[in-house]
């Protein structure tokens, strides 16, 4: 079988690939946030251009077809900027607040859902598995460089880009070099706003060198990816592989008899031994916690600020916008952060929070019926589990400039007859 060079051939494979591999470039210069947005729409008014001038005699390659739960997301995002808009004239937050949010709201859950629908376009996956095995080399690179500035005690130095003008997420145009501390511990962010996130990007980094079929790039990406969630120091980065790769054999194996036969035979052992089960659980629960527990209180904390905010106050629309500055009680971080649902509900009440669901619950259900056969589709339901995940964590639409491949190639497994063949090998 021969080889084929893993190269971009169109405008959208392009984009994508020189913006991947320069994506340290992008950091020093404190543009992430600035071009992805920038990619995103252009991406999506390039998709129209070719829908709309389609036609029969348009080859099936470039058809463009968009899916079901692809639409549903749209829907979804145009139902959080309503309850935003709702939420905000409840509370008489003003015109400007309105415009800032809704900006906000742009550079958030649009661009979750532009990047979906730009994997509607005529991107080869492996392009952008390639392109995310490079960045992980890179990322094995600065590392090395990071590990020695901790070992010299070089202290880390953060710089601010001058293109903060643009607003949006303000940590992300903050520059910080060789690593952090926290909690009077060095962890590393890389090309990530703060730590957790590195942790995020680095998971679906992982997803996609599984799928790499050169195996010098495999590796890179494989130990990139994995050095970068162990540095990262996030608790949830660190269980997430596990978990996602299980989840992922269990939900595309369990219709086989000798796989039904074991989880049988094991949630009868379970249930036999279910006291120590129980105990090893809590322990193990207790022992996460106790791993960074300053942190922990503070999320508590946070959730139970915003489910109580939530209820009390906006139960159905939400306040619209998070406060800038939180309580004392919680390092001044405000309520309706550092969780997806709860900021959801926070922000857009029950029903920006129940469009969300129906979203993912779509995507989920149609990626888990055509994983049984489909290889796109088994990685994006990795992907959208590690993204499900992380939802218990941070607003994950606020890093969505950041894990865009992961939702590009979410948007290739859901479009229509996305069928990843073995054919070709790439060199």
């Amino acid at each position: 079988m021969s080889k084929t060079p893993i190269k971009p051939e169109n405008l959208p494979e392009r984009l994508i690939w020189y913006y991947l591999i320069g994506t340290y470039l992008f950091y020093l210069l404190g543009a992430q946030s600035v071009v992805a947005p920038i990619l995103a729409t252009f991406l999506i008014f390039y998709l129209l251009n070719k829908w709309l001038n389609q036609t029969e005699k348009t080859s099936t390659d470039e058809k463009i077809k968009i899916s079901l739960s692809s639409w549903v997301w749209f829907i979804a995002t145009l139902v959080i900027e309503f309850a935003l808009i709702v939420g905000h004239l409840d509370f008489d937050l003003g015109t400007s607040t309105i415009i800032r949010s809704t900006s906000n709201w742009y550079r958030g859950w649009v661009l979750f859902t532009f990047f979906i629908f730009a994997g509607h376009l005529n991107i080869r996956p492996q392009v952008i598995y390639r392109a995310t095995c490079i960045v992980c080399l890179q990322s094995l690179i600065v590392l090395l460089v990071a590990s020695l500035a901790i070992l010299a005690k070089i202290p880390p130095i953060v710089l601010t880009s001058p293109l903060k003008v643009f607003g949006g997420n303000l940590e992300s145009y903050n520059i910080v070099l060789f690593y952090i501390i926290d909690e009077g511990k060095a962890r590393v962010q890389l090309f990530a706003p703060w730590a957790p996130a590195l942790g995020f990007v680095a998971n679906i980094y992982f997803c996609f060198a599984l799928q790499e079929s050169n195996l010098k790039w495999r590796w890179f990406g494989l130990f990139g990816s994995v050095a970068m969630i162990v540095l990262s120091v996030s608790r949830l980065a660190i269980i997430t592989p596990p978990i996602v790769l299980g989840s992922v054999w269990l939900l595309t194996n369990f219709f086989r008899p000798w796989v039904q036969l074991t989880a049988g035979f094991i949630s009868m052992i379970l249930g036999i031994f279910a006291p120590m089960v129980i105990d090893f659980l809590e322990m193990f629960k207790e022992q996460f916690h106790k791993a960074r527990a300053g942190s922990s209180e503070v999320r508590a904390a946070l959730r139970r600020m915003a489910k109580d905010a939530w209820w009390n106050e906006a139960p159905i629309w939400g306040h619209g916008a998070i406060e800038l500055r939180g309580p004392a009680l919680v390092g001044h971080i405000p309520i309706g952060t550092h969780h997806t649902w709860f900021g959801t509900l926070y922000t857009q009440g029950l029903v920006g929070c129940a469009a969300l669901a129906v979203a993912f619950l779509a995507s989920f259900i149609e990626l888990l019926t055509r994983a049984q056969t489909e290889q796109n589709a088994k990685v994006g339901l990795s992907v959208i589990l590690v993204i499900l995940l992380f939802t218990t964590a941070d607003n994950i639409d606020t890093y969505s400039y950041l894990y865009w491949p992961g939702l590009v190639i979410l948007g290739i497994a859901l479009k229509p007859n996305s069928v990843l063949t073995d054919t070709t090998s790439f060199d």
